[in-house]
């Protein structure tokens, strides 16, 4: 089976790394690392892993064992490309897997999601990636997911931060959104507008002792992004975080 990132490859790849809405995704979830006091000696699993950059980052910080799992050959074939976490660290084990059907990888402490949740087309599946992600964790263990904030389209543009989107089809158990990436030319990608009620239930009923939200934090103002552009940005953000405890 195909899937939608296996047609964008390093395309994809180059949105992630431009994309400011990215850079804001990335400082949220070193923060809320940062908080957890570090990955170093931890078992960690990377869902929705892409092209890797955040299961090089787990590893970088000292994870024990790093897996990176996406449903994309493209992005998988693109992260084992990239290798290892950094200089001395072993290979990091990348999974061609869909994540409403895990295999058994775990136990391990951690678990990323970065927009993995919204690709799932139904409430069914939905529930099935959330149970997967909870068997696949130790008693205690977190879930720091990326996912994205519903109700923005039409009242909010984000093409200054890397994506527009395109129009909101109301079909199934959540609407599907139409978008793409702001490049040249535009990446088109789709995905669904599950409310973070419909992520909080999914996750309770999967196991899951707490659920919580932390808001996007963003970058430093710099010349290019400047205060000004990220204030506008926290006012109606792309995502927030969701934080899990199994």
């Amino acid at each position: 089976m195909r899937y939608q990132y296996d047609t964008t490859g390093e395309r994809f790849a180059e949105t992630k790394s431009t994309a400011a809405f990215s850079a804001a995704d990335t400082h949220t979830l070193l923060g809320a690392l940062d908080e957890l006091g570090g990955v170093r000696g931890l078992d960690t699993l990377d869902l929705a892993c892409g092209y890797g950059d955040n299961t090089r980052l787990l590893a970088r910080g000292g994870a024990r064992r790093t897996v990176g799992v996406d449903s994309s050959e493209e992005l998988i074939r693109l992260a084992r490309e990239h290798g290892t976490g950094g200089p001395g660290r072993p290979d990091i084990e990348y999974l061609v897997a869909d994540a409403a059907g895990l295999p058994d990888l775990g136990p391990f402490d951690l678990a990323t999601a970065v927009y993995l949740f919204n690709q799932a087309p139904d409430r069914s599946s939905l529930h099935a990636m959330f149970r997967s992600v909870r068997a696949n964790l130790r008693a205690g263990g977190k879930l720091l997911a990326i996912v994205p904030n519903a109700s923005a389209f039409p009242h909010v543009d984000w093409s200054p931060y890397g994506v527009r989107i395109l129009d909101r089809l109301p079909e199934g158990d959540a609407p599907l959104l139409k978008a793409h990436f702001v490049t040249e030319p535009p990446v088109p990608f789709e995905y669904r507008e599950w409310a973070h009620a419909d992520l909080a239930e999914a996750a309770v009923e999967a196991g899951f002792a707490t659920v919580g939200w932390q808001p996007t934090r963003t970058p430093p103002a710099d010349p290019v992004r400047d205060e000004a552009y990220w204030t506008a940005y926290r006012a109606w953000p792309v995502s927030s975080l969701m934080t899990c405890t199994a």
